[in-house]
């Protein structure tokens, strides 16, 4: 049987440094070792490229190459002989790999050396296990394919989208044995990811934000590939610098809401949600230990997140059919009047003083507060939302739903006097516990 690269993945996790073997035109050989292997597919792999050495110079004349790795858990060796293709400085595989140096930098304390310039695109042209012995390989910590198949069933039911998100948290606890994560949807128009479900934090987080690019979400997102890293590392380490800012006392980031996250988050994953072209989300998991995810870990949360975005979509689809709402009476609860004021030039919210939402869903509660106190309105549907022009959806397929769930989440988060309950199919109440009072900015 013939050793395919994607058996031996276990080498590329940066556990043991590689070596690599080059020659210049005049057969003088070089050896050197190397921080990082990437699996790029079953013909290729990419390695590091941070320094003009003699590796480099040697490669650019003499493009062939032998590399050995070790697997560290079995200690079995392999030699790869390699040729050299091309190098990559931007891109998905430029930016995994970034990412995942970084964590390795951060890791042995060389953060301000390990800089990468390049990836170094190889093609595998034989591959052959070093004759020697070897340690039994440990048992597999679980089936991936099994708790896959258990997800895939326990989320098609999922009749919207907060049970669809809260099913796949729960498969990430109990299948894959993930007890920290979250799913952040994105919004095209503001380049940004907001969370919508959070699962193993003390805060959830519901509402946070991230900008594209940023962290290891947002290059996830920008690039549309997994970012996976293996080691703690402060480059990448977004939730803790805005956590840290946002307790930084009166005024600081008055309208963000801290994401949540480990305090000292040693492996983390972040996983784009595509359907189609389409960039839905991303789906993030972290651990407090080094190595908690592999690259099987990895096949297995691209296949969730990509069966999570299509069903995603398709909530969305079946919400633009829902039926108007009726009216009904006006609410009359009791107590002293809760003051709403809505600031237009970035639609945040306030009720008396507190900060509760910003953007889209600050704009859809504003909208359903001014109808609630000068109409009397308490019930609405999802489609006259969709076509309110004082809501300013950025366009018709817009996910509202994902917005109401966010407010309705927003509220419950805030213990606010306010809750938004669902009524039936892509209809929904509030249900004041005060009464509401529109306050001018």
């Amino acid at each position: 049987m013939t050793l395919k690269i994607d058996a031996i993945r276990a080498c590329f996790e940066g556990v043991i440094p590689g070596t690599m073997a080059t020659a210049d035109l005049d057969g003088t050989p070089n050896i050197s070792y190397l921080s990082q292997v990437q699996y790029v597919d079953s013909e290729h792999v990419a390695l590091t490229y941070q320094f003009f050495n003699k590796t480099r110079q040697n490669l650019l004349v003499n493009p062939h190459a032998l590399l050995t790795v070790i697997d560290p858990f079995t200690a079995a060796q392999y030699r790869l002989r390699l040729q050299f293709l091309r190098t990559e400085t931007s891109g998905p595989l430029f930016e995994s790999m970034k990412a995942k140096l970084a964590g390795i930098a951060s890791h042995v304390g060389m953060s301000h050396v390990f800089q990468l310039r390049g990836a170094d695109v190889f093609r595998v042209n034989a591959l052959e296990q070093v004759p020697g012995r070897t340690l039994p390989a440990p048992p597999p910590r679980r089936n991936l394919l099994s708790a896959l198949r258990s997800a895939s069933d326990r989320i098609r039911p999922a009749g919207d989208l907060g049970q669809l998100l809260g099913a796949a948290l729960d498969c990430l606890a109990t299948e894959f044995d993930i007890g920290h994560a979250m799913a952040l949807l994105y919004d095209d128009a503001g380049q940004r990811l907001y969370t919508l479900a959070s699962r193993g934090y003390a805060d959830s987080g519901v509402g946070s934000e991230i900008a594209l690019g940023d962290g290891v979400i947002g290059v996830a997102a920008r690039e549309r590939t997994p970012i996976r890293i293996s080691h703690m590392t402060s480059e990448y380490a977004y939730g803790r610098a805005i956590r840290d800012s946002a307790a930084g006392g009166p005024g600081a980031l008055e309208l963000a809401i801290p994401l949540p996250g480990l305090a000292e988050s040693r492996s983390q994953m972040a996983v784009p949600m595509i359907a189609g072209a389409r960039l839905v989300g991303v789906l993030y998991v972290e651990s407090p230990h080094d190595l908690r995810f592999s690259y099987d870990d990895e096949d297995a949360l691209v296949a969730l997140a990509a069966q999570l975005a299509l069903a995603i979509r398709l909530v969305q689809a079946d919400a633009v059919e829902d039926a108007p709402a009726a009216d009904s009476a006006p609410a009359q609860p009791a107590g002293e009047p809760v003051a709403v004021r809505h600031y237009p030039e970035n639609d945040s919210v306030f009720l008396d003083d507190d900060y509760l939402i910003k953007g889209v869903a600050g704009s859809i509660f504003s909208v359903l507060v001014h109808d609630c106190v000068e109409k009397g309105r308490t019930e609405f549907s999802n489609r006259e939302l969709r076509l309110d022009p004082r809501i300013r959806l950025p366009d018709i397929s817009d996910n509202l739903d994902a917005r109401l769930l966010l407010l309705s989440r927003r509220l419950a988060d805030r213990s606010a006097c306010v809750r938004i309950e669902k009524t039936g199919r892509g209809r929904f109440k509030l249900c004041l516990a005060r009464p509401l009072r529109l306050a001018d900015p």
